[in-house]
């Protein structure tokens, strides 16, 4: 009777066994697909920012020259690299790699970003895109563009640009807000609300002159009141008024 309890004990242990191992092996095979496709959007969204430097940049002549030479590609290299540490949890070394790519380009991208494939980042020192950005597919950034939040609030509170976006050099794009398809922000706007697609926005703070190829009736007369000078002119009218009474009291 024993030994029948013994051998039903091993035969149910030997079971559970067996099915923990294909378990495992299942788990593996699982996470081994998994990786298989991340090595492969990875290296097909690096082949379309390839693509999109050769087709935006006439001073590009060659795939080698990009590679060897271009700073922007290699911070969205090393951004990619960082990203999937970053999904995975590994968040100080996406950290680590991110700073890396920042000293060695000038390109600051928070591992937490998302970006998209066809991305061309253009000389690109000093571009900084923050933890909540999302930049979508061939969208070009030039050197000194910042997307960036207004406060410490948490959640979203970067921009969302989307597909075929340009955005000039030194322009600040700055708050949790939609940047429309194909839209263009010119260089150095400091853009703080919302974008619509296909429209041109210009000037601090940014506004809409164009939509849809059409230049859109802003108020932009330029004979605008200067506060310093109305201030000057309220002062010196003060003036008199005080050297009038001064006058009237000197006098017997």
């Amino acid at each position: 009777m024993r030994k029948s309890k013994s051998r039903a004990c091993c035969d149910c242990f030997r079971f559970y066994r067996k099915k923990a191992s294909c378990y495992k092996s299942v788990k593996s095979n699982i996470y081994y697909v998994e990786l298989v496709k991340v090595r492969m959007s990875v290296f097909k969204k690096i082949h379309y920012d390839l693509n999109a430097v050769l087709k935006s940049d006439p001073a590009a002549r060659n795939k080698f020259e990009v590679i060897l030479t271009y700073s922007g590609f290699h911070a969205l290299i090393l951004y990619r690299l960082a990203h999937f540490f970053y999904k995975h949890r590994y968040r100080l070394v996406a950290r680590i790699i991110s700073q890396l790519a920042r000293f060695f380009t000038g390109i600051e991208i928070h591992p937490g970003a998302r970006i998209g494939y066809g991305v061309f980042i253009d000389h690109g020192s000093g571009v900084v895109i923050g933890e909540t950005a999302v930049v979508g597919n061939y969208v070009t950034i030039y050197q000194g563009v910042t997307l960036g939040g207004t406060g410490k609030e948490k959640g979203k509170r970067h921009p969302t640009i989307e597909d075929g976006v340009m955005i000039a050099a030194g322009a600040k794009v700055l708050g949790g807000f939609t940047v429309g398809k194909n839209a263009k922000i010119g260089a150095g706007s400091v853009v703080l609300h919302e974008v619509p697609a296909n429209s041109t926005v210009v000037g601090v703070p940014g506004r809409v002159v164009k939509l849809n190829g059409e230049r859109v009736d802003n108020d932009l007369n330029q004979d605008l009141p200067d506060p310093v000078a109305e201030e000057l002119t309220a002062l010196r009218a003060r003036l008199e008024e005080l050297e009038k009474t001064v006058q009237k009291i000197q006098k017997p």
